[in-house]
Parts: C-alpha cells; structure tokens; sequence
C-alpha cells in the first residue's frame, strides 16, 4: 500500500468497480466525481490511508465517515434494479475489488516480488476492513478473492459505466499530469481481466505494462514510499528502513498524524 504502485491500483479499481450496474448507478446518480474531482479523489485517499496505517480509533472514523456518506445512496439502476449502498453485496463489490485492485498493480508493478503467503495475508487483513463495511461475502485468499473478481455474475453495460469511463480515460487534469496519467490508466486497464475489459469497453495495448512498470520506478524514485507508512512504523515502535521515505511526514502543529 506505501508503493507508488498503487496509483495505478485506485484508477484499475475505478475501473472494476464500474463495470457493476448498480454500483456505476449510485455514483453516476449521486456521486459529484464530476465538479468535484480533486475532492473526491483526496477523500477516498483519505480513508484507503487511514485503513491502511490508522489506529484502530482513526479506522473507525474513516468507516464510520464512509458509512455515513452512503446512507443516502439508494435508488433504481437503469436496468430497473433497486439499489442502496449499505447492500452487503454491493459494498463487497466496491471493497473487493478495490482489494484485489492494489494487489495486483502491486504484483505487476510493485518494488519487489510477493509471495503467495504475503498476498493471501494482504487478502485475509483486509477482510477486516471489509467487515467493518457490512461487506459479503468476503473472500480471504489471493486466488479466491481474484476469481469471486474475474467471473462475478452481476456484471454488465450501463449508462454509469460510460460516464466513468469517458471520465477516467481524461480526467480534468494539468497538461503536465496528462501524460503520465496515460500511461496508469493504459496500464491499469491491461491489468484488468479480460471478461471486465469486455464489458467496459477498454483495450490491454502491447506494452502498456512495460510502460507502467517504467513510470512506476521513475516516480519511485523520485517519491519513495508513502510517509504515513513510516509514522505508523513509528508509533508502533517498528524498523524503519530509512532509504525508502523521501517524502517529510504527515504531521501537523500538534505533531499528529493530519488527516488531510
């Protein structure tokens, strides 16, 4: 999660997430994705940060903040099916897929290699967070939770699923951004089962993996590892190997952790 691979792990599972009608529904329909981008994307870099290194405390707040913005969500997805995104199925579509997302750009573009042993524990710990979420089901190894992904029965075109593509393929980003951002989303989109690219409408080119994994060492080395995994290797007294952290901390005046 600290890697500079997982840029390329939130668009792939921007991407997986809309291939769901009922999911593409509740954001296309309440979602604000679109005036607002760069406010969407620092909340939901807010709460996979604060899961992902937090306490147990600053966990619950961040679920209890996503929980409490989903309240509302509910209504009729174009093909005429109710939805509501405290749904045990649909939250599991959103946490799952966000899951396997981040492994697998890990897998395909991370600093080193993964073990299964490690993946399935990446897998299993989040089932946690997914607990907290009211998600099921939860599958708890790599190979399992990849194929629950891959072959899941409820996927399908939507009217949501083309506004989030048409969004995703060109944000409204800086020139200078644009280009770089290309390339993660070539490269998310050829890590993305060929089933899902189907239905989303989106190509794997050749080379879009190599050229992920080259970006991917270039911004690596010119922003190390996430600083928020450093603070939580601090407080909870754990090494710290110094030569991956470029980045200062994430402290405000107070020297705590600044959600933001």
């Amino acid at each position: 999660m600290s890697d500079v691979a997982s840029f390329i792990g939130g668009i792939r599972a921007l991407l997986v997430q809309a291939a769901h009608p009922e999911v593409a529904a509740g954001v296309f329909q309440h979602s604000e994705y679109r005036e607002d981008p760069l406010g969407r994307l620092s909340r939901t870099s807010s709460y996979v940060t604060s899961v992902a290194y937090g306490s147990m405390p600053e966990v619950k707040v961040a679920v209890g903040r996503v929980r409490g913005a989903h309240r509302p969500v509910s209504g009729t997805s174009e093909r005429g099916r109710p939805y509501s995104a405290d749904q045990a199925d649909l939250a599991a579509w959103v946490h799952n897929a966000l899951t396997d997302s981040f492994l697998t750009s890990y897998r395909t573009f991370g600093r080193e290699p993964l073990s299964e042993e490690d993946a399935d524990r990446f897998v299993a710990e989040q089932t946690t967070v997914g607990a907290l979420l009211d998600a099921s089901p939860l599958p708890s190894s790599a190979a399992a939770l990849a194929s629950w992904v891959r072959d899941h029965p409820d996927l399908g075109g939507s009217p949501g699923l083309v506004g989030a593509i048409e969004f995703l393929k060109s944000p409204p980003l800086r020139p200078t951004l644009k280009a770089g951002y290309k390339i993660m989303f070539w490269a998310a989109s050829a890590t993305t089962p060929e089933r899902i690219r189907v239905v989303l409408g989106i190509k794997a080119y050749p080379g879009a993996i190599v050229a992920g994994r080259l970006l991917i060492k270039i911004l690596r080395w010119a922003m190390g590892a996430s600083p928020s995994w450093k603070l939580a290797l601090m407080r909870v007294g754990a090494p710290i190997p110094e030569h991956l952290f470029t980045q200062d901390l994430p402290i405000g005046d107070s020297g705590r952790r600044n959600p933001e």
